[in-house]
C-alpha cells in the first residue's frame, strides 16, 4: 500500500464497480481491497442504479459498453436523484468513449481505458476521493455557517415573541401547523420543509414594530395599523440576502395576502398569492383566533371553524381551507398535541 493511500477504513469511503463483465470485476475488487477501499462490484447496471439509490457510495468506476443498457444511460438515471456520486467512466477503447460534450453534460468526473494493469484507474480514484474529502470538508464548513446565521436569526425570532407573553411559542406552533396542513395536502417533502421554517420565521419582521404599537391593549390608529402592516416587507428584506432563506421569502412577504385581493403587502389575489403563503395564511389565522390576546380570550372551537368556513374565498384559498377545517373536524388530537408542545 503507497505510503499517502486512503483507506475505506480511515475515511469511510465507498466504491462501487459496475461492469457486465465478471472477470473485470473480480480483477478489481482485487486491487480495491488490497489498497484498502471498501468495494462492491455488480455486473447488472439496473441493479446498480437501484442500489446507488437506496445505499450511499462516494465513488463508482462504471463501464461505457454494457447490457442492457450502456454506462451514458446509467449516469443519466443516477443524475436524476444523485448529484453528488463521483463517477469514473471506463472504456475498452478511446475510441468508443462517448464525446467530452456528453461527458460534461452528465457531470462524469473522469473516464479511464481498460487495461491489465490498474495503476492509473487506482491513481484516478485516488484523486477522485480526494476530490470527494475536499468537498465534504466544505459542506461541512457551510453547514456550520448556516447554522450559525440560524442561530443568530432564532434569537431574533425568540426576541420577538420575548417582547410579547401573549405572541410565546406563536412561530412554532404555526410552523408545526403549517407541516400538518401540508402533508395532508400530500405536498412533496422539499415543500413541507419550507412550510416548516416559514412558519417559523414568518413573522421576524416584527423586530422592526416599535414595542409601544406591538404592545399596545387598547385599539390601534389607523396610522399604527399600517405600521405593522410592514412586518412581512421588513421580514422579506431580513432575509434576501441570505440563500438559506431563499424558499421561504414567499411565505415570510405574502403570509397576510388574502384570497380576494384585499390584503398586504401587495394585494394580492387568487393564485398569484404563492401556494405555500396561502398554506401558511390558514393557520397563522388559527392560531391568532385560538391564542389568549391581551384584549381578549382564545376564541371557543366553533367560532373559530365557522370564522374559517365563512372566510373561504375571502381570505383564506377554499381549497386549502377546506383542508383544514377537515383537519380540526378529524384529526384534533394533532392539533392539541402541538399547542400542548408550545
Amino acid at each position: 500500500m503507497r505510503k499517502n493511500q486512503v483507506t475505506a477504513k480511515s475515511t469511510g469511503f465507498k466504491v462501487i464497480g459496475v461492469d457486465d463483465e465478471q472477470g473485470i470485476l473480480d480483477s478489481l475488487s482485487i486491487f480495491m481491497k488490497r489498497s484498502g477501499y471498501d468495494f462492491v462490484g455488480i455486473t447488472d447496471p439496473i441493479e446498480a442504479i437501484n442500489r446507488v439509490k437506496n445505499e450511499h457510495f462516494d465513488l463508482m468506476v462504471l463501464d461505457f459498453i454494457m447490457d442492457p443498457i450502456h454506462g451514458d444511460k446509467v449516469v443519466e438515471e443516477i443524475r436524476k436523484f444523485n448529484k453528488d456520486l463521483y463517477i469514473l467512466l471506463l472504456t475498452g477503447h478511446k475510441d468508443l468513449a462517448p464525446p467530452l460534450e456528453t461527458i460534461h453534460q452528465l457531470d462524469i468526473q473522469g473516464y479511464c481505458e481498460k487495461s491489465d494493469k490498474f495503476d492509473q484507474l487506482l491513481l484516478l480514484i485516488e484523486s477522485g476521493l480526494k476530490s470527494v474529502s475536499q468537498m465534504r470538508t466544505i459542506s461541512k464548513m457551510n453547514d456550520e455557517l448556516k447554522q450559525a446565521y440560524m442561530d443568530s436569526i432564532e434569537i431574533l425570532r425568540h426576541t420577538v415573541e420575548a417582547k410579547d407573553p401573549y405572541t410565546k411559542g406563536h412561530s412554532d406552533r404555526v410552523s408545526a401547523y403549517a407541516v400538518l396542513l401540508g402533508k395532508k395536502l400530500n405536498l412533496p417533502d422539499n415543500e413541507i420543509e419550507n412550510l416548516r421554517i416559514g412558519g417559523l420565521f414568518h413573522d421576524i419582521g416584527k423586530i422592526g414594530i416599535p414595542d409601544s404599537i406591538l404592545l399596545k391593549e387598547s385599539k390601534l390608529t389607523d396610522e399604527e395599523y399600517s405600521k405593522i402592516k410592514e412586518h412581512p416587507v421588513i421580514g422579506y428584506n431580513m432575509l434576501e440576502h441570505a440563500t438559506m432563506f431563499k424558499d421561504i421569502l414567499d411565505i415570510v412577504k405574502y403570509h397576510h395576502e388574502r384570497f380576494d385581493g384585499n390584503g398586504y403587502p401587495e394585494k394580492l389575489s387568487g393564485t398569484n398569492i404563492p401556494y405555500l403563503a396561502r398554506v401558511t395564511s390558514v393557520v397563522d389565522s388559527f392560531d391568532a383566533m385560538t391564542s389568549r390576546r391581551s384584549y381578549r380570550d382564545s376564541l371557543p372551537m366553533d367560532v373559530v371553524k365557522s370564522e374559517i368556513l365563512t372566510n373561504l374565498g375571502s381570505q383564506f384559498d377554499p381549497e386549502i381551507g377546506i383542508v383544514f377545517l377537515d383537519i380540526l373536524d378529524k384529526d384534533f388530537n394533532s392539533i392539541k398535541e402541538i399547542q400542548e408542545k408550545y
